[in-house]
């Protein structure tokens, strides 16, 4: 095993093969990728070959808010990881190192969304205090504030043409604005009250909203602006909605403890996934769409399974709620925001199959 130190980055790698096992930074993050041949005692061996975690071991603990981490998102490129949180403010992250890029302030209440363009560079935020505000990612510099909802503004999701943003609040509306010129285009009217989470399929062309209240989601035409159907199915509020990448699926996590997978096309529930303990904050896709992650308030996330429904890991390490998870692109990597104020990256196995 050697050390280096380069750039205020202590390395280590194993002198045998040349691989990098970590490294540690000024304080703020600490990665570690041992193997079990790098580990000399056979006590240590023994330990690793026996822990079901040993390959889905947080990479990166990222500590710079005061309070709760509210939400997590990763720019196209995966270079970039935004958080936001309580504490009324969203820091961006270089992905690879751990080192904070921006601190973006503005927002006078906790934040409760954020999204990244398309395109990567712009970043909108959704706030308690009723606005939205739009920042780039580069330079980190507000560029305009939106306003228009009565109440606080709960979600926010960029078209994949990176045209149109779509915002969904407490006032009951759901609003698109013209990305370009801050202006808004649009306000949906339909079956909806509170809405707390939407999400935008990949091809543009619905919207999925939840309702706080009545624990329903709705789908809209967004380019009619019509609500088509609702699902139900959850017994209490929908919190967090995801479309698979091909856009047949819409996975919901809800405060009743579970995850439902929905076929879109046919209005139907397919899976509803049980295993966690406590709420549901956060459901993602991976790239592939092979695998749903969730965050829940037990504080562990769980790997499922998208088409048997069935649970394949459970990650634990957050010492509080989990609110938010967030695949990067390449789906190696996994970013979970927590209320112990912190953001971990976990390495994901490409290889997860399900637990015996």
């Amino acid at each position: 095993m050697r050390l280096k130190i380069s750039n205020s980055t202590l390395k280590v790698w194993e002198a045998a093969t040349l691989a990098l096992l970590g490294l540690v930074g000024l304080g703020t993050f600490v990665f570690w990728n041992f193997s079990p041949a790098s580990i000399n005692s056979s006590s240590q061996r023994k330990h690793a070959a026996s822990s079901t975690q040993a390959n889905l071991n947080a990479a990166l603990t990222l500590k710079g808010h005061s309070r709760p981490v509210w939400v997590v998102a990763i720019d196209p490129d995966g270079k970039t990881l935004a958080s936001a949180s309580t504490d009324n403010t969203i820091i961006l992250w270089n992905l690879s190192t751990g080192e904070q890029l921006h601190t973006l302030r503005g927002h006078s209440q906790w934040i409760n969304s954020i999204a990244i363009s398309p395109d990567g560079k712009t970043l909108a935020s959704a706030s308690a205090d009723n606005t939205i505000k739009l920042w780039d990612v580069t330079m980190g510099k507000l560029l305009r504030t939106l306003r228009g909802h009565r109440a606080s503004v709960q979600s926010v999701a960029f078209s994949p043409d990176n045209s149109t943003l779509v915002s969904g609040s407490w006032d009951q509306s759901i609003k698109l604005w013209n990305l370009a010129t801050g202006k808004q285009i649009r306000t949906l009217k339909g079956d909806c009250d509170v809405v707390d989470a939407i999400a935008i399929s990949p091809d543009g062309k619905l919207l999925a909203s939840s309702n706080y209240f009545n624990n329903s989601i709705m789908l809209w035409d967004l380019v009619t602006g019509k609500q088509t159907r609702s699902l139900r199915g959850h017994s209490q509020t929908i919190n967090s909605l995801a479309f698979s990448p091909n856009g047949k699926l819409l996975a919901s996590g809800s405060w009743d403890k579970t995850i439902k997978i929905w076929d879109v096309a046919a209005a139907k529930e397919i899976h509803t996934l049980i295993g966690h303990g406590d709420r549901i904050g956060s459901v993602s896709f991976s790239p592939d769409g092979n695998i749903l992650a969730s965050g829940s308030w037990d504080k562990t996330i769980k790997m499922w399974d998208v088409s048997a429904g069935t649970e394949i890991r459970t990650l634990k390490g957050h010492n509080d709620k989990v609110w938010s998870v967030a695949f990067t692109p390449d789906g190696y990597n996994l970013a979970s925001g927590s209320f112990d104020q912190t953001v971990k990256i976990w390495r994901i196995s490409t290889n997860l199959s399900p637990l015996r």
